[in-house]
């Protein structure tokens, strides 16, 4: 009998006792690859599926899967079995806090199949799961994973079509619809949304946000990105042009007039997922 072919993707990080991914501590795992290009992408290593090499930026060494590699060296193949040995690692933690595996990115449905795999065997295994996406992508895709991740993190930047594409590349119309689709189908769906000065924190942009969510009945929970400035140094090591240079981080005073707005369509409002 032929032997099963062990699943494997592109990885470009693993950080453990994450605490802003999903309930209690977690490992969160970083699949390579995204179809959008947000002008204030935090990890523009992130947007390739297959491995780079930057002389500027190191790779992470979070985690044994990365040792021997070239320093240099973004993203590198590994199997189900090496990933979910890996996270594993730290049951004890999940267990005590009720945390688990997040899976991102990138965009992590970039990798369905390898994603799907991870899931099942994250299960099998008895795991929490969640999955951080953008929503981006094939329904089918979403569909396939359903009965796997227990948590949805749901991107929502900017509701208006037009805009949508010109800071992301991309329309809105699948990211709405799937998460309709999602909540229809009964997925557990916490939405998050960066909060980047001058473009996503506008209060008509705010608003239509939290419009959209209260018409959905089924998700009550936002959490607030605000926008981290640390990104430009590495878009200069890595010699790509950053079109935000002269972007600062939002204040604290702004995150609270956007949480009042949000509340205000019955939102539970936290700021990155812990406050």
């Amino acid at each position: 009998m032929a032997r099963k072919r062990n699943p494997a993707g592109i990885i470009f990080d693993i950080i453990k006792y994450a605490v802003h991914d999903g309930p209690g501590i977690r490992t969160t795992v970083f699949l390579k690859g995204c179809p959008l290009r947000c002008q204030w992408c935090q990890n523009p290593e992130s947007q390739k599926v297959e491995p780079e090499r930057f002389r500027g930026v190191y790779g992470r060494k979070y985690s044994g899967l990365f040792s021997g590699e070239d320093k240099h060296t973004i993203g590198r193949e590994v199997s189900v079995r090496q990933v979910i040995s890996e996270v594993e690692k730290d049951r004890i933690f999940y267990d005590y806090s009720g945390g688990g595996v997040t899976f991102s990115g990138g965009e992590p449905l970039m990798q369905p199949g390898f994603l799907f795999s991870l899931l099942k065997e994250s299960k099998k295994r008895g795991m929490q799961t969640a999955v951080d996406t953008s929503g981006y992508a094939p329904w089918s895709a979403f569909k396939r994973i359903l009965g796997y991740s227990d948590l949805f993190l749901y991107d929502l930047k900017l509701m208006d079509d037009k805009e949508h594409i010109e800071y992301t590349g991309s329309g809105t119309d699948s990211i709405l619809n799937n998460l309709r689709k999602l909540t229809a189908a009964g997925a557990r769906v916490v939405a998050r949304f960066p909060i980047i000065p001058g473009i996503t924190d506008r209060p008509d942009n705010v608003r239509a946000v939290g419009s959209f969510l209260m018409s959905l009945k089924s998700i009550d929970t936002i959490h607030l990105l605000p926008y981290n400035y640390l990104c430009k140094d590495k878009y200069r090591r890595m010699s790509i042009n950053y079109p935000l240079k002269k972007l600062e981080p939002p204040s604290n005073g702004e995150l609270r007039v956007i949480g009042r707005i949000l509340r205000d369509y019955g939102l539970k409002v936290k700021v990155r997922g812990t406050e």
